[in-house]
């Protein structure tokens, strides 16, 4: 016995060895959300943690080791005895760190990334990992369509084939536990409905058995189907259909091939209509239902439900059936839940639990009659009931509450004495499982030996059901329309408008044989013989030698992009043609190729690694003797994007179109896209390409952002350029001891250039650019304070004046600052001419444009200037003055700029 504590106070597990006498605790490194057991291996379990990883236990949880983190919930399984090698091998469903979901196995003490496997070569989507008996289901992640994969007795991944036109938005598993798969599938045009589909018996083609079966809303919010599988006899099948907007309830002998109405109760039990609606309970598309039903009675079973001309759940009734469901009986008003005794010999019924009671109801003919006995002296809440079958002990225990408050109660029921003896031979009679009077089910007349109703003998332990079982001669009926079928008015199959009957396999072979479709096949399970068997198998043919034809190219994971340096899966696939004698080639688009002789050769995918980003256009060819196919497939590959910078002049020429560009790195080719934000617009300009060309119409700051968007990556940078109608422009360099402390970083270049700016002298419109690399060099812009165009010549002769006297201080080494203590560094002018002006006047040369697009570096440093230098020995009408009234001033009558003072007295010195 394995009792886990409550997780909010500790997390350990209690072991008893000795039924419960006796516990052992046992601490755990994680708290436990669920637990699977093996399904032979009583010491083996799995534990699924509430943080996402998987523990595995050979030792009934005294030891744990962990399996694999990022599991999804409820995606793990057990190996199955028979399919699966080793009876340690878990399946599971993974998520990888990037985000995907893979399909993965690995054996429960063997786990490391080493000893796992990935059977489905890509990726999946989550939560649809289902492995039932001999199938294993995926979905894969598809742009804007649902895809699934089957693999048959673990052989590989076939994309299952329902209907072209279904269109799937949902997808469910019903069974799979009679050699082929039910599906539930929600069409492109259903919401409250499914359709129910069958499989021929690899689970890869499948066929319509009912459209829009009723679906409920459980307790929890999930969908259940109205749908009920009787798990004794093959074939049958009830479920609930929506019809002109009324519910009816149907059944079918034969897997679905027929459905027809339930049978009504005989008229004189005074009932007032005539088709019987049974209320089916379905907890999940597992199909577990709470209709009753005993495995050893196959032709017994009870239900809720209502008559009328639709389903009810108003008034609703119970009704029993004794022949395998072709007649009803009401046996009571109330809703009531049965349970069988000694393998359907006698009928237990207690009312549902939302009213108290102490007696219970027992039948012995089939639910004909029934006595009441009492089980308790206080009503009980009934919760339910546990019966124990077996030769020698008869028990019967019923659990539920005396109230709301009150603990759980358990009253053990001896039921032995109510039977009188063991049966005899006498008591036995044959039964026939027939439909409607038809004896051929499923292709065989089924006899069967059931205890006679009314008789309160015993079952023994080797009661047999089945007397006989004998195959019926095969008719139209035992026949279902096969793949690309439909069935029409006059009962025929025949193609669907987008299904080609000539279509054949790929993996047919000159010299090699196919099944050539007749439109139907065989009900699955069904063993009828000889008849229209052979008119309606498929005919074995040999393959014609044909051209290729329907070549389709993939990569494994259907995605278009890809990373640099990863590999690349691509999958080829050819719908016509002699697989075995077609040569395919695939050109991988960046000058390297690859050819195979064969398209067996490509099953398990042909593998790539790009070296470089960019759009490459991928061609596969498929040639025989006859002819050739090909098909082309454009791969992105992207290299994530780790920085973008943003170059653009700092200052542009009103209504001259400038060429802003961004680098990005590391380098793409077309792979990217360019979001461009300039000046005052509020849309973006969209470009595939890293640059782009614009007019600026208006003066002043403008501010340009782009972005960068690659795959799953945006980056952006910014920058503010200034509009002026002229401007003029001087080239800085440095004294050499600043290259020596140049890191060549963004901060250090802002850092200087607010040094430089503490060292000059105060002047409106200065513009400072610090450029990367070393030597270190910069450009100083001189921008006109106003822009009227009746002041033009006025300005530009101010900026003509300042220009001189900013290069007559750099010729002179007279500009300087202390990088740290010890270090002055002196700013010279790297041209000793005077700077051309530059406006937009038509009169002026391109190579003043060009001067003003030869400062677009990367990383530029941009400062506003405000001081040009300090003074020493400053005279009375010099003190304080900026550079602009220095210039105007007519105090000093001397140069400028001097070194010493002058023999007439006053002087503006700078130092």
């Amino acid at each position: 016995i394995m009792v886990l504590t409550d997780p909010e106070f500790e997390s350990s597990v209690l072991i008893s060895t000795d039924e419960g006498a006796s516990y052992q605790k046992y601490r755990l490194s994680f708290f436990v959300l669920s637990l699977l057991f093996h399904p032979t291996e009583e010491d083996w379990a799995l534990a699924y943690s509430h943080d996402q990883k998987l523990y595995s236990s050979v030792d009934f949880g005294r030891k744990w080791q962990l399996i694999h983190e990022h599991v999804t919930p409820n995606r793990f399984y057990w190996s199955v005895a028979g399919l699966d090698k080793e009876p340690d091998l878990i399946h599971m469903e993974a998520h990888t760190p990037d985000g995907n979901v893979q399909y993965v196995t690995c054996r429960a003490q063997m786990c490391t990334e080493a000893n796992r496997n990935y059977p489905f070569p890509g990726y999946i989507d989550i939560s649809s990992l289902v492995i039932q008996d001999d199938y294993i289901f995926i979905q894969v992640p598809t742009s804007g369509r649902a895809t699934y994969y089957v693999s048959y007795k673990r052989d590989l991944f076939i994309q299952i084939k329902l209907p072209k036109y279904s269109l799937p938005k949902d997808l469910h598993i019903v069974s799979t536990d009679e050699k082929q798969v039910f599906a539930a599938v929600q069409e492109w045009n259903q919401n409250d409905t499914y359709n129910l589909y069958l499989s021929d018996t690899r689970g890869i083609y499948f066929t319509l058995a009912m459209e829009n079966v009723k679906t409920t809303r459980g307790i929890g919010g999930n969908q259940m189907l109205d749908l009920y599988e009787v798990a004794g006899i093959k074939g049958m099948l009830i479920a609930n259909k929506r019809q002109d907007s009324q519910v009816k309830t149907y059944i079918t002998y034969n897997k679905g091939r027929d459905w027809r109405l339930l049978q009504a109760p005989p008229k004189n039990i005074n009932l007032r209509h005539d088709v019987v609606r049974v209320t089916i309970y379905l907890c999940d598309l597992i199909m577990v239902l709470l209709i009753t039903y005993n495995k050893f009675s196959n032709f017994i079973f009870s239900t809720a439900g209502n008559i009328g001309a639709e389903l009810s759940y108003n008034n609703v009734g119970m009704f029993v059936s004794s022949d395998a469901g072709n007649s009803w009986r009401p046996i009571f008003e109330e809703e009531h839940n049965i349970w069988f005794l000694d393998k359907g010999g006698a009928l237990v019924a207690v009312k549902q639990p939302s009213v108290p009671t102490k007696h219970l109801w027992v039948s012995f003919d089939e639910g004909r009659q029934w006595t009441q006995h009492s089980f308790s002296s206080v009503p009980l809440f009934v919760d339910g009931v546990l019966v124990e079958a077996g030769a020698e002990n008869q028990i019967m225990t019923v659990f539920g509450h005396f109230s709301h408050r009150s603990e759980w109660q358990l009253i053990k029921i001896d039921y032995k004495s109510i039977f009188s003896r063991k049966c005899t031979e006498e008591d036995y009679q044959t039964w026939h499982l027939h439909n409607q009077g038809e004896p051929c089910v499923m292709g065989q007349k089924q006899i069967y030996m059931k205890r006679r109703p009314g008789n309160y003998c015993m079952l023994g332990q080797d009661y047999s059901r089945i007397l006989s079982a004998e195959s019926c001669i095969c008719r139209a009926h035992d026949f279902e329309c096969d793949y690309g079928y439909e069935r029409r008015s006059d009962g025929n199959c025949r193609p669907a408008f987008w299904f080609n009957p000539s279509t054949v396999s790929r993996s047919c072979s000159q010299g090699q044989n196919y099944f050539n479709s007749t439109g139907y096949r065989k009900v699955v399970l069904n063993n009828c013989t000889k008849g229209v068997k052979e008119m309606y198998t498929a005919r074995k043919q040999q393959c014609p030698n044909r051209p290729p034809k329907g070549l389709v190219l993939t990569t494994k994971d259907g995605k278009l992009t890809a990373n640099m340096g990863n590999n690349v899966t691509f999958l080829v696939h050819l719908d016509e043609g002699d697989s075995l004698r077609t040569n395919i080639q695939l050109d991988f688009g960046d000058g390297t190729a690859v050819s195979y002789s064969n398209l067996s050769w490509t099953e398990e995918g042909i593998k790539h690694i790009y070296r470089s980003a960019g759009i490459f256009r991928v061609t596969a060819l498929a040639e025989n003797t006859l002819g050739y196919d090909t098909t082309t497939l454009f791969l992105h590959i992207i290299c994530p994007v780790e920085h973008v910078q943003l170059l653009a002049p700092f200052v542009i020429i009103r209504y001259k179109e400038v060429n802003i560009s961004a680098v990005v790195l590391p380098s793409q080719s077309r792979t990217v896209t360019y979001f461009w934000w300039l000046g005052n617009n509020t849309e973006p300009v969209i470009t595939l390409d890293g640059s782009i060309s614009h007019t600026f119409t208006s003066e002043g700051m403008h501010t340009i952002t782009v972005q960068v968007s690659a795959g799953s990556t945006i980056l952006q940078d910014t920058k503010t350029i200034a509009v002026k109608e002229f401007f003029k422009s001087l080239l800085l360099s440095f004294s050499p001891n600043l290259d020596e402390f140049n890191p060549d970083i963004p901060e250090w270049r802002q850092d200087v250039g607010r040094v430089i700016k503490k060292a000059l002298l105060q002047v409106k419109q200065l513009l400072v650019a610090v450029f990367p690399g070393v030597p270190t060099a910069a450009e100083l812009f001189l921008l006109p304070n106003k822009n009227q165009s009746e002041e033009k010549k006025k300005t530009e002769e101010e900026l003509e004046k300042t220009s001189n006297i900013i290069v007559g201080a750099l010729n002179q080494n007279l500009v300087e600052f202390e990088l740290k203590p010890g270090v002055r560094v002196i700013v010279y002018n790297t041209q000793l001419t005077l700077a051309p002006l530059v406006d937009s006047s038509p009169r002026h040369s391109s190579s003043a444009m060009l001067m003003l697009l030869s400062v677009v570096f990367l990383g530029l440093a941009v400062f506003l200037i405000y001081k040009f230098k300090r003074f020493l020995n400053k005279p009375t009408c010099c003190t304080h003055l900026g550079l602009m009234s220095l210039m105007q001033s007519s105090c000093c009558q001397e140069p400028p700029f001097t070194t010493k003072h002058s023999a007439h007295g006053s002087a503006c010195n700078l130092k």
